[in-house]
């Protein structure tokens, strides 16, 4: 299939496009991380352009300030970006401190490219916040340009309407009624 049907095929209420790639795990070291493995769990797979950067910091720390709340959703958090393990092994140790997911090093560009965030002519990604719920089916897809950061609150409270299995309408908070 060609990265242009790749693109075509994300959409919203589909199933997410798979990948595997090499990352840097919470605790230091490299892996392959396959999306299939985290069959039969949530998934937040958000992209950001490149470390050693000014807005991509705040949006790692945020992801990970708020990671045990994911997780008693019962959510993994999984970031990427188009650099290397070894880049974002130096940055976290630099800048960073303990991020507790992982973070794809996406450097051919496959995984952006089949979310459609990558931005060609750069080789890096937009701000791409994708949720994938247990069955492998893209749920929400967010894209901002590169100056304005996304809000994690936000997405937390996506996945918990997700996790009613009904309607919620505008601005909706847990433990408020559905529709």
């Amino acid at each position: 299939m060609s990265a242009t049907a790749e693109c075509s095929a994300l959409q919203v209420g589909k199933k997410a496009p798979d990948f595997s790639c090499q990352a840097l795990m919470g605790d230091g070291s490299f892996k392959e991380v396959k999306l299939a493995d985290y069959k039969g769990k949530w998934v937040v797979l958000f992209f950001y352009p490149l470390d050693f950067t000014f807005v991509c910091p705040t949006e790692i720390q945020g992801f990970n300030k708020h990671l045990d709340q994911f997780n008693k959703l019962g959510v993994e958090v999984i970031a990427a970006s188009t650099d290397s393990v070894y880049s974002h092994k130096a940055w976290t140790e630099s800048s960073l401190g303990k991020i507790q997911f992982p973070i794809l090093a996406d450097t051919n560009h496959r995984v952006a490219r089949s979310f459609n965030v990558l931005i060609e002519d750069k080789g890096i990604s937009l701000r791409g916040t994708f949720i994938i719920n247990p069955d492998g089916i893209l749920k929400s897809a967010v894209v901002n340009d590169l100056s304005a950061g996304r809000s994690v609150d936000e997405t937390l409270r996506t996945i918990q309407a997700f996790q009613t299995g009904k309607n919620t309408g505008c601005e909706w908070k847990p433990g408020e009624k559905t529709l």
